[in-house]
């Protein structure tokens, strides 16, 4: 591969291909990658792999897929040696898990940690990406294949008074490495989505006070996890088999396999034995075993909140805070569902307290503690459990340049425009694991990255092989795929929801109440994975392969 760089680069910086990140995606990507020989490094902007499962490292942080199904299924050697010790594994498990695998095949060699990629510009005549490395390192690579994660950019609140806090204050994808004293103090926990959902049930029963600052409930439902004995693992891999197969024709990538009987068509008494049932069984079953009429018709999805609904209730003693716990604004499972372990119980402790700030908001933090509207309540740490910059704020952490040095962050102003999920028209050579509209974050994650990887890796194959040095999204194809995605919205209640799937974040410029963008494919895992393999069987359709 020849450049334009007056000054070439060292070899060693020079390559097929570059992943960025090493996490899930970005470790089974360059194993893929290094297996057919190819000169390709991972650049990871942190000071080791594992992503999601090295960064948050909060109390509570675990699974919310089995991790039977979230482990990779490319090998068999892998699925015999690893033991899963829980139903729904927790943080420290998970990055052991991920460090295994990257020693059992030495993968590590091929990773460069502490290097972040702060811009990339496309060479149109040397048909190659230049890689900008804070620290001043140029690297140079016909491909760039992007595994940043959906959830990899974390967004604090903005709250006046934030830097005046005298005490511990973390957002919860930055938790220290070390301990953090819990014991007998008084925390705040700003935000009950699904991280605030898990960390307050995680400290509920070892902090002095805990104050729960609620801007919007989220729906939850119990994770039943349990342990996983020597005995049911064993049982566990003799069908690895039959879990993949079932995971690729469901709609979640799960083993979830929904009720296709019909809302309308059995009785109330049927309908609710079934959920009865569900309720108390492990994971989304509560969710995805469920009549898909939940996440299209209104009236089902309906009844089926009120007896949620009923649930919260039971659960939580105080009737004034249950009734603050049900969520008013969405029916239950039209976006992903927050799952918990003893988060309602919680609000029956009489060291926690709720605090709604849609009634009384925060007007700023003080250097002893969080101010509302009605109230000052002293604390000695407060937890950040306020969301990410999904899906694509990893992408607007780097200043990437296309043709004519376009930059993709002006392009995704208003949302984002992909072919597949994986390519964007005008930006040659860039390839995106679990990209903006792809089949990846609305599913079972590890899942869909693997048919992701593959389907990348035969592209790039296909490239090299047939001496394709550049290749591209049409137009065309990016703006049906782009209408496509945006119909597939209109067939489901997410429509109507307010969260990350939907692009509201008001924690973002741009992305508050009243913004819309279309993030996240939502035909489900077996048409979109359809839909890649039939891409690819016709000359990769909607590619332009220079």
């Amino acid at each position: 591969m020849t450049t334009a760089s007056a000054q070439a680069p060292s070899p060693q910086q020079v390559h097929d291909v570059v992943v960025l990140g090493a996490g899930v995606s970005g470790i089974y990507q360059i194993k893929r990658l290094t297996d057919l020989g190819l000169n390709a490094v991972v650049l990871e902007a942190d000071d080791d792999l594992g992503g999601t499962w090295y960064r948050n490292r909060y109390p509570g942080a675990r699974f919310d897929s089995e991790s039977v199904t979230y482990g990779y299924s490319f090998s068999r050697e892998l699925l015999d040696e690893w033991h899963w010790k829980e139903r729904y594994s927790g943080q420290p498990e998970n990055l052991r898990y991920l460090n295994f695998v990257a020693n059992k095949f030495n993968l590590r060699r091929f990773m460069r940690f502490n290097t972040r990629v702060e811009a990339m510009r496309w060479d149109e005549t040397g048909r190659c990406w230049r890689l900008s490395i804070i620290g001043g390192d140029e690297v140079v690579t016909r491909f760039v294949i992007c595994a940043v994660g959906p959830l990899s950019i974390p967004t604090p609140p903005r709250i006046e008074g934030m830097d005046d806090f005298r005490g511990e204050a973390y957002h919860t994808y930055y938790w220290p490495k070390e301990d953090v004293k819990l014991e007998g103090r008084r925390v705040g926990v700003i935000g009950t989505g699904a991280t605030g959902i898990q960390v307050i049930g995680a400290i509920a029963d070892k902090v002095g006070e805990l104050t729960v600052f609620q801007r919007r409930p989220n729906w939850c439902a119990p994770l039943n996890n349990s342990e996983i004995s020597d005995e049911e693992m064993a049982g566990i891999r003799k069908r690895y088999d039959e879990i993949f197969a079932t995971c690729k024709i469901t709609p979640g990538g799960f083993e979830h396999v929904p009720d296709r009987r019909g809302f309308w068509n059995v009785t109330r008494e049927e309908r609710v034995a079934l959920w009865d049932s569900l309720y108390g069984q492990p994971g989304f079953a509560i969710w995805l075993q469920n009549f898909t009429e939940i996440f299209t018709d209104e009236k089902a999805n309906a009844e089926f909140s009120a007896y949620i609904a009923d649930r919260i209730r039971q659960r939580v003693h105080d009737p004034v805070v249950a009734e603050k716990l049900i969520p008013r604004d969405h029916g239950f499972g039209v976006q992903r569902l927050p799952m918990e372990t003893n988060y309602l119980e919680a609000y029956n402790r009489s060291n926690v307290h709720l605090v709604d700030i849609s009634e009384t908001p925060i007007q700023r933090i003080t250097e002893t503690g969080i101010e509302t509207t009605d109230a000052h309540y002293e604390l000695d740490l407060i937890v950040y459990a306020t969301g990410f910059d999904a899906i694509t704020g990893g992408f607007d952490r780097i200043d990437i340049q296309g043709v004519d040095g376009a930059r993709l962050a002006d392009k995704w102003k208003d949302g984002p425009s992909t072919y597949l999920g994986t390519m964007v028209n005008g930006y040659p050579n860039l390839v995106m694991i679990a990209g903006p509209q792809s089949g990846s974050a609305s599913t079972n994650f590890p899942r869909a990255i693997e048919t992701h990887v593959d389907w990348i890796t035969d592209l790039v194959t296909y490239c090299l092989d047939h001496d394709i040095s550049r290749f591209e999204a049409s137009p065309e194809a990016e703006a049906m795929w782009n209408q496509h995605v945006r119909d597939m919205y209109q067939t489901l209640l997410m429509r109507n929801a307010k969260g990350w799937m939907t692009g509201y974040n008001s924690n973002l410029p741009g992305h508050e109440e009243g913004t819309r963008r279309y993030i996240v494919y939502n035909g489900g895992a077996p048409k979109y994975t359809r839909t890649l393999n039939d891409v690819a069987a016709n000359g990769y359709r909607g590619i332009v392969l220079a």
